[in-house]
């Protein structure tokens, strides 16, 4: 993990009026009637009709609502994207995303997928009449491994939590020749350091839960796409399907945005000093991060996305007490998610992807004994400090 990986955030990524990323973050709305700084928020559950046209730019809230829609538009600036549609978690975004299947497809998913589209693959597609297929390496994928039912990719890159690496580039081409869409899930480094779009990916996905919304308090989920037929279909999954963002969340997501550059700045150039210090600690076995597989996975990810991001994984020396180190952490709390202000640390296996089997997680290569640290915006100097006293404790 390089040193200076944290300064490719200044760039610019190219929204439509190609500002900085954190200039548009802040910048892409402008509340034009009234001239207020700050968008205000519209509860309304309902909007007054013209009688004789029954027309009107909004109906009911379920089908559009205009804060929701500032939201959208913040989404798919971002992004790069033509649209962009704001959903009540994840969970409801990745579930949208994954009902443009039909009857009879099957789509493929890496097998260390996070927890939650394991099982909504699982569980829930098999009833629809869809088949998920989870492989061990999406990047080993070939023309050979598709059939006439495979319609789409799911990946995830970072691997979430192994931290794998996936050429965008190579599965784009791939399954597009196939007639397949490709569906990214970029929550690990969001529209700051990786625009999945702009590589050819039909959908992006992300848990707004994590690094947009940033402090742990809002569920929230986002779908762009530069597809208008897919775009059709989103917007058909909000107004049937219900599972919208309200207003108020709606607002404070928006109000989040415009800090998540300065944040992930920070996280990340955390992250990379807290690596480099495991990767030094005689109490780590091993440490990994977006790249830290291999050097052609490193180049790929360095040809696809401008940062290592916040979120790193690691397996403590087999005679340190897990328990024990687990406990004496003072600042990073013992918890799911990621991507907030505070620092947090899980057990994949049984917090995140509990879904999945023992024999599952042993093919995604999630051991029992791996832990998944996502690192805030706390003084690092700190962090690396209450890592080394837990670190003691846990070999007492």
């Amino acid at each position: 993990m390089a040193a200076g990986a944290g300064r490719a955030i200044d760039q610019r990524r190219g929204p439509e009026d190609d500002v900085h990323i954190q200039t548009a973050a802040v910048q892409a709305l402008r509340e034009q009637e009234h001239g207020a700084v700050v968008p205000p928020v519209h509860l309304a559950s309902t909007f007054e009709l013209d009688p004789a046209s029954e027309d009107g730019a909004y109906a009911y809230q379920r089908g559009s609502n205009p804060t929701r829609a500032q939201l959208e538009t913040v989404l798919a600036t971002l992004e790069g994207a033509a649209h962009g549609f704001a959903f009540a978690s994840g969970m409801a975004a990745t579930a949208a995303s994954l009902s443009t299947l039909e009857v009879g497809d099957e789509v493929i998913l890496p097998a260390s997928v996070y927890g939650g589209t394991y099982r909504f693959v699982d569980l829930v597609l098999p009833g629809r009449g869809i088949t998920g297929r989870f492989v061990d390496d999406l990047g080993a994928l070939t023309d050979a491994d598709f059939t006439p039912s495979t319609k789409a990719i799911f990946m995830e890159t970072p691997a979430n939590p192994t931290l794998r690496i996936t050429d965008l580039r190579r599965l784009v081409e791939l399954a597009h020749r196939h007639g397949a869409l490709v569906i990214v899930d970029n929550t690990f480094m969001t529209p700051v350091l990786q625009r999945p779009l702009e590589l050819g990916a039909d959908i992006v996905v992300q848990s707004a839960t994590k690094y947009l919304a940033g402090h742990s308090d809002l569920l929230a989920g986002t779908v762009t796409t530069d597809d208008d037929r897919l775009a059709d279909a989103f917007a058909l999954a909000q107004k049937a399907q219900g599972g919208v963002l309200a207003p108020g969340d709606s607002f404070r997501l928006i109000q989040a945005i415009k800090t998540l550059p300065l944040r992930l700045e920070r996280q990340q150039d955390s992250a990379i000093a807290i690596v480099e210090h495991l990767r030094a600690h005689d109490a780590i076995s091993q440490v990994r991060y977006p790249g830290s597989h291999s050097e052609e996975e490193a180049r790929i990810h360095a040809s696809q996305a401008s940062g290592t991001g916040a979120v790193l994984s690691f397996e403590l020396a087999p005679e340190l007490d897990r328990v024990a180190f687990l406990r004496a952490l003072r600042y990073p709390a013992y918890a799911v998610s990621l991507g907030g202000v505070e620092s947090l640390i899980c057990r994949p296996s049984t917090m995140t992807h509990e879904a999945m089997t023992p024999q599952a997680r042993a093919n995604a290569g999630i051991s029992d004994e791996l832990l998944r640290l996502s690192v805030g915006i706390e003084d690092v100097r700190d962090l690396l400090e209450d890592l080394d006293q837990a670190l003691r404790s846990a070999s007492r």
